[in-house]
């Protein structure tokens, strides 16, 4: 083996024990008081970066849940980037592939932690909700409605906005949470309650972008089982302009 392929082993082979103390030989030759501080400093490094990042996930676990599970993440887990801010990401990622059940974590442990993740996503966000082309004050009945791009409506089986050490229920309820997520003007997140109707709404504009809103509601209304589509199209016209105050929608697409 040629001098730089032995240098190589000892690198792969010092990564693998620094991610992996228990489960990883280190290379021969190094100091255990070094591989210590090697230990330490990359391990609580990515503790203190998670565990601001998971607030609520944090307090919850406890420990030593909670630095076992980072310690799980970081042994088990091979992320795709090499950026920081995205480590919170790569995170999510892991905890919705990894077999919790087998492993003993709370069944709610992936949507609290995607529920906080939101926060930091949104704030990362480079979307620019004015560089979308739309009227502010446009008709959001007879003009098409347009979805600023940093609102986000979310479903969680999980009431994962009230999950506290005073609040753990032992399974989830019958009707899911629905939020919005949205990132207003002045740059600040913002969580909302929404009802499942809203949510759907939300979706709607989505999936189908090109309608009118009075179009929408009507298609809603039918969805729903609604007994008086003018009815229910006047009370949708006031969830649409909530909606609009809140920034969720910017207006309508100009003509």
């Amino acid at each position: 083996m040629s001098a730089p392929e032995r240098l190589r082993e000892q690198e792969f082979r010092l990564a693998a024990h620094i991610r992996d103390p228990a489960g990883q030989p280190p290379p021969p030759g190094i100091d255990e008081r070094r591989l210590a501080i090697y230990r330490d400093l990359f391990f609580n490094s990515l503790l203190g970066l998670l565990s601001g990042n998971f607030p609520v996930l944090k307090r919850l676990l406890g420990d030593p849940a909670w630095p076992d599970l980072v310690r799980d993440f970081y042994r088990e887990f091979r992320c795709a980037t090499p950026l920081f801010p995205e480590l919170p990401r790569e995170f999510i990622q892991y905890l919705q592939q990894r077999d919790g059940g087998s492993r003993g974590d709370p069944p709610w442990l992936p949507e609290l932690a995607h529920y906080e993740w939101v926060e930091l996503a949104l704030d990362l966000d480079e979307s620019d909700p004015s560089a979308v082309p739309h009227d502010p004050s446009g008709d959001l009945l007879a003009g098409v409605p347009v979805l600023s791009p940093v609102a986000w409506p979310l479903a969680y089986a999980w009431p994962v906005h009230r999950l506290s050490p005073d609040f753990l229920p032992a399974g989830p309820p019958a009707r899911p949470s629905f939020l919005l997520v949205l990132r207003d003007a002045g740059l600040r997140v913002r969580f909302h309650e929404i009802t499942a109707l809203t949510f759907r709404l939300l979706q709607r504009l989505d999936e189908c972008p090109d309608l009118d809103g009075a179009t929408q509601l009507r298609a809603l209304a039918a969805e729903a089982g609604a007994a008086d589509t003018d009815a229910f199209v006047r009370d949708g016209l006031d969830i649409l302009e909530r909606l609009r105050d809140q920034g969720a929608i910017l207006g309508t697409r100009p003509d």
